[in-house]
């Protein structure tokens, strides 16, 4: 067994890493020294409920022997312990390969020495914490200032997080990534009738700094969101089971794009690798390139550079350089979303950077990238605003927000909810409902898309709670999208 030298800088692990898989005769291995900081602060009503801010710092070393993947990871970043999980690392693996029963092979990819730092105009964590609660407790203040009109909960909260990632691989790449990520919003509960009713607003999380929070604009929406929570609790019941038009403001369509466009095209959850939390798919691959996704005019792009991203980076975490491609191209499924293993098993010549591990003790795993709608093209016949959509609609509803979802294991039937919503007649909107759902199947619904907004009306919603996986492992994407209108679609009362 190799002995370790003494104290190393963290370039210097990450080499002794490297050395150390090599001289195992692994035909490939990688380490990621790691650390996180996570702040998250949220009130209820008047008072400050939750603060914490967390560190975290390790590696994890991951190696491929005999076709045959060995995992291990540590908190103590020392020559020492790199040289134990490396050691160990290589344990595993000729352990996985005695049940394995096809080899590993991975796609090439070039070697990389380059450093990326999320571009920020503030550092979230320079500013107070005092500042930050002061802003959560006017918002809820101003929110409950409704309270004799029904407002009776007011909730509101910060996120920040930053995260560097140092990556080296037998490969020969050494490559040094910062993210920064910043996320704010709130919300309120209206109480009347022996009924409750939450509306929200958000300032969605992106790669940004502090400057994204923009505390004018939360509290510039505070009388807007308190006043719709009052008018949803007194609005009629949605109580027809029947077909319809809907449209859909981006803050809801994204949770849509990323359970039915997102996870499908997941390549492990296509291999079957991955069938945790609805985890197959119905797009497998001799679907590739021939089945009718969507309508010729729906066009999905996966986008790991995209400017604020909250997927964004430089490199994923296989040393793959940040891409972006067409995962639906004129209504056809085009292309997956993969890691260097599965894209070899596609017969691709590379990856398209879709790894991701959410800790330094997590292995990573193809995870959804930025993956957004496309703008409808200026004066396409299927392009139009969002004011037209709803003058153009004899009757329908328009939904803002998301609510609760649900999609079978193979991600083809789903039902979504919302946050907001109004009924539409005649061409203009005619007053608030409450428990809304749709429901379709996956290429049914976005096969019946007849308009999408153009470049004007395009936001950048996203999630950072994505699970995937077990143990299950958390990652962060945006899905920019515009206002869409879908005919005929199963609308129903949510329970």
């Amino acid at each position: 067994m190799v002995q370790a030298p003494p104290h190393l800088t963290t370039q210097e692990l990450a080499n002794l890493a490297v050395n150390l898989i090599r001289q195992a005769g692994c035909e490939y291995g990688d380490i990621r020294l790691c650390k996180y900081r996570n702040q998250r602060l949220s009130a209820r009503d008047r008072s400050l409920k939750n603060l914490a801010d967390n560190d975290s710092s390790g590696f994890g070393v991951r190696v491929l022997l005999d076709g045959a993947w060995g995992f291990a990871a540590s908190h103590r970043k020392t020559a020492e312990e790199v040289t134990r999980i490396v050691n160990l690392a290589v344990e595993i693996a000729k352990g996985s390969r005695l049940s394995q029963q096809e080899p590993v092979r991975l796609v090439p990819v070039d070697a990389y020495q380059d450093q990326y730092i999320t571009p920020i105009g503030i550092d979230p964590f320079t500013i107070s914490i005092g500042e930050k609660a002061e802003l959560l407790l006017e918002i809820n203040d101003r929110l409950l200032s409704y309270g004799d009109q029904g407002i009776k909960k007011a909730a509101s909260f910060l996120s920040f997080s930053q995260e560097n990632k140092v990556f080296a691989s037998t490969e020969g790449s050494l490559i040094d990534q910062t993210f920064y990520r910043s996320y704010g919003g709130f919300g309120c509960t209206a109480i009347a009738n022996g009924d409750a009713q939450e509306r929200s607003y958000e300032r969605p999380p992106l790669n940004i700094g502090y400057e994204h929070i923009n505390p004018d604009d939360l509290l510039a929406n505070v009388e807007r969101v308190a006043t719709e929570a009052i008018a949803k609790v007194q609005a009629p019941q949605w109580d027809l089971d029947k077909k319809t038009t809907l449209i859909l403001k981006p803050t809801n369509l994204f949770l849509t794009i990323h359970e039915s466009v997102g996870h499908p095209t997941e390549l492990d959850r296509v291999y079957g690798y991955e069938s945790n939390f609805a985890g197959t798919s119905f797009a497998t691959t001799d679907k590739w390139q021939n089945l009718q996704y969507a309508a010729p005019w729906v066009n999905f792009v996966a986008d790991r550079t995209q400017n604020k991203g909250r997927s964004t980076l430089a490199y994923d975490d296989e040393g793959v350089p940040a891409q972006k491609w067409y995962v639906v191209k004129d209504g056809i499924l085009n292309d997956y979303l993969t890691d260097r293993e599965t894209a070899y098993r596609l017969g691709r010549g590379s990856s398209n950077g879709s790894a991701f591990a959410d800790s330094w003790s997590s292995v990573p795993m193809v995870r959804i990238p930025n993956l957004g709608l496309e703008p409808g093209k200026p004066g396409g016949s299927n392009t139009a605003s969002l004011a037209e959509m709803i003058a153009e609609t004899e009757e329908g509803i328009l939904i803002d927000g998301i609510g609760s979802f649900s999609i079978d294991q193979q991600r083809r039937n789903f039902q979504f909810g919302g946050d907001a919503f109004w009924k539409v007649e005649k061409g203009k909107i005619v007053g608030m409902l409450k428990n809304v759902t749709y429901h379709s199947m996956t290429t049914d619904f976005w096969n019946q898309v007849d308009a999408i907004g153009d470049e004007s009306e395009l936001q950048q919603c996203g999630t950072n709670m994505c699970g995937k996986g077990e143990p299950m492992q958390i990652a962060q994407m945006t899905h920019a999208c515009v206002p869409v209108r879908v005919r005929d679609i199963h609308v129903g009362r949510a329970k």
